[in-house]
């Protein structure tokens, strides 16, 4: 006869299994989202909702100019994208039956925080690289140093964007890769640098130019958008409540599954869909266009502002998720369950 402890530790088994296939698999699909989003918009691949449209699928209303037989393949590997992920996550979580809930959360937590890092070291070198480029263009050194066509080259936005800000950010990848840390503290000293070199400037030398206040609102919407999942994942973030202080670690437990579940997840979800479903939302437009501002020698640097929500839609679901997960582990009574708010290598 099969113990009541067996029984039990069966049943654990299963519900750690299944959260792990439905929590990682929602993570995952994420980043596909975000993947297929650039095939669409920057790369011209049909997408879901015309290949279902075009199929018929779930009485879809048929389009108006039927996809073209190549267009169709391409709908069909980025379907296959959607599926393949979650086939994938299924397969490995069920062949590692070891790995625990508290892993994969330790597993979604690196995620973003490779995400973080590498936005962190693209905003400081963009930032800088940008500020002094429009410091020569506003004081007429520029043609001097680089030739009057790649000067003029440079004023446009989708050539400085292309040919300036994605190799940087390419390089930002490979040094997040590498570097483990983050530095929002030196990025808030750098935003207090910014400032001060404006009231320097403009109440000694009588100096001000308009990417000097970019650069500031550049770094200090990075900061405030970056710094999210890392502050929640420390317990950082003050909860304006009288309940949850005085809770016992199981109810505690409960509350932050709930509110990852229902208010955290959907709510990534919902920046993620409705900044990027289409190419005049308020993520794409900005990026595909290359949006600069209207004050002149600026930063050339809006557009990559409005992606600022993408980065902070894409840490902030890959932390709740494993919010939710570690809290799942504490109500599966894990061996490995750590208690709430202890240090866990946040991002």
């Amino acid at each position: 006869m099969v113990s009541v402890s067996a029984l039990a530790d069966l049943s654990g088994t299963f519900v750690s299994s299944f959260l792990r296939i439905v929590v990682v698999s929602t993570a995952m699909m994420g980043l596909v989202f975000t993947f297929n989003n650039f095939l669409i918009f920057w790369q011209g691949w049909p997408g879901l909702t015309n290949l279902t449209s075009h199929l018929g699928w779930f009485g879809a209303e048929p389009l108006r100019q039927p996809l073209a037989s190549s267009d169709v393949t391409l709908g069909f590997l980025q379907l296959a994208t959607y599926s393949l992920t979650i086939l994938t996550v299924a397969g490995l979580t069920l062949r590692r039956a070891n790995r625990t809930m508290t892993t994969d959360a330790d597993f979604l937590i690196a995620i973003a925080a490779y995400i973080a890092r590498a936005a962190f070291w693209a905003v400081l070198l963009v930032g800088l690289t940008d500020m002094i480029i429009s410091f020569l263009r506003v004081e007429g050194a520029l043609t001097a140093i680089v030739g009057e066509h790649l000067a003029t080259q440079l004023g446009r936005a989708i050539y400085r964007g292309t040919y300036v800000h994605y190799p940087l950010m390419g390089v930002s990848l490979m040094i997040a890769w590498f570097s483990r840390s983050l530095g929002f503290t030196w990025l808030a000293l750098l935003i207090v640098l910014a400032e001060f070199q404006i009231v320097l400037a403009r109440f000694i030398f009588s100096y001000e130019q308009a990417f000097m206040g970019d650069l500031v609102r550049f770094w200090y919407a990075a900061l405030f958008l970056f710094a999210s999942a890392y502050t929640l994942i420390e317990e950082g973030h003050v909860r304006v409540d009288i309940l949850y202080a005085g809770m016992v670690e199981r109810k505690k437990a409960w509350t932050n599954v709930i509110g990852s579940l229902f208010l955290g997840v959907p709510l990534c979800w919902v920046i993620l869909v409705s900044g990027m479903w289409d190419k005049s939302n308020l993520i794409n437009a900005p990026l595909l266009s290359f949006e600069v501002t209207q004050s002149g020698y600026g930063l050339y640097v809006k557009y990559m502002m409005a992606g600022f929500l993408l980065v902070y839609a894409l840490t902030m679901l890959m932390v709740f998720l494993g919010y939710l997960l570690r809290n799942a582990a504490v109500l599966n009574r894990d061996a490995d369950a750590r208690p709430i708010g202890a240090p866990h290598g946040a991002p």
